[in-house]
């Protein structure tokens, strides 16, 4: 039995679950997100609470397929009621960051800016040397952060390049001089 699927889920107030068609949509003050029901998966929506079941709940497949779809519903739900959002911290000397339009520019070293187009449904802004990205949709969120990080990854030496905001960079020790 899958501990995840087997919760229902609390819809709130000004959130709206509807499936039609095979495609499970979600609406609510933050937006609308959309994802494809796989045809093993079943989601009862009611008033206030919504429930995702299988058919066979013995089957291996269908039961990582129930779990997994109830964590998306949640997700989902959640995106569109509260928002995600991911912080980076950029650090090193002359490394700077700043929105203009609808991309990023990110100056972290290199001979010229990185241009990071901002995608749809998301918004960064930016304040001295953190990067904060919102969205309705965790996965969109998630991705763009670790994009962003891989512009310029943080090194063990004097740790200079992006990074989480709560991550903890492993630091090494340099050369050190011989003594004759």
């Amino acid at each position: 039995m899958s501990r995840i699927g087997k919760q229902t889920i609390e819809i709130p107030q000004g959130v709206t679950v509807s499936v039609n068609d095979g495609l499970l949509s979600v609406t609510g003050p933050k937006g609308t997100l959309t994802r494809p029901v796989h045809p093993l998966v079943t989601i009862n929506i009611t008033d206030s609470a919504a429930t995702v079941d299988v058919v066979n709940k013995e089957d291996k497949m269908e039961r990582s397929l129930w779990g997994t779809f109830a964590a998306h519903l949640l997700n989902m739900v959640t995106g569109v009621s509260k928002g995600f959002t991911k912080k980076l911290e950029i650090n090193g000397v002359g490394y700077r960051v700043a929105v203009q339009g609808k991309e990023l520019k990110v100056e972290a070293g290199y001979s010229h800016p990185v241009l990071f187009p901002i995608p749809e449904g998301l918004t960064i802004s930016t304040e001295k040397n953190l990067i904060t990205i919102d969205g309705a949709d965790k996965e969109l969120v998630g991705k763009v952060a670790s994009e962003i990080r891989a512009i310029r990854k943080p090194e063990p030496y004097k740790g200079k390049g992006i990074k989480y905001i709560d991550e903890v960079i492993r630091r090494k020790a340099g050369k050190t001089a011989k003594t004759a």
